[in-house]
């Protein structure tokens, strides 16, 4: 019995004229499509911009409160950065601050961001309001939140 071999080469012959005898054109010459995202995969829709804190937070030295959003594989985020202190102790549910009008989620996000350790807690949830409005979850009299760390928060917004 005879045994049939194919080559390498005679099979990619075969493969770029399918191309050229489906539609006509050489398959090495046709435009690629143009690439809806840069080339990064990462595209700064807001620059980090300035939020203004409320009365229960004060922005540490050398790390501003600020939040910017981007779009990462067509999906926008929500980031926030900065270190808060409590001059008075969060002992509740609590307003920190208000994002600037240029940056106003559509609805509703919500993420977490890093606390004083306390009872092993260490986190906190923050949510963002269509208004603007900032605020954190979590603190209670026998837990209070003395610092919060925003820069791990990331939640999508679209």
């Amino acid at each position: 019995m005879a045994q049939h071999t194919t080559s390498r080469r005679s099979l990619l012959t075969a493969a770029l004229a399918a191309p050229v005898a489906a539609v006509g054109v050489p398959l090495v010459t046709a435009v690629p499509a143009a690439a809806a995202e840069p080339t990064d995969g990462c595209q700064t829709v807001v620059p980090w911009t300035d939020v203004t804190p409320d009365a229960s937070v004060t922005p540490e030295a050398g790390s501003p409160y600020q939040a910017r959003v981007i779009r990462l594989a067509g999906t926008e985020f929500l980031q926030l950065r900065g270190v808060l202190t409590c001059p008075v102790p969060l002992t509740a549910d609590e307003f920190i601050g208000t994002l600037p009008a240029s940056i106003r989620p559509p609805r509703t996000t919500r993420g977490t961001a890093t606390r004083n350790n306390n009872a092993g807690i260490n986190a906190i949830r923050v949510e963002a309001y269509t208004t603007g409005l900032v605020k954190v979850f979590g603190p209670t009299s026998a837990n209070p939140a003395t610092w919060i760390q925003l820069d791990s928060f990331s939640s999508v917004m679209r």
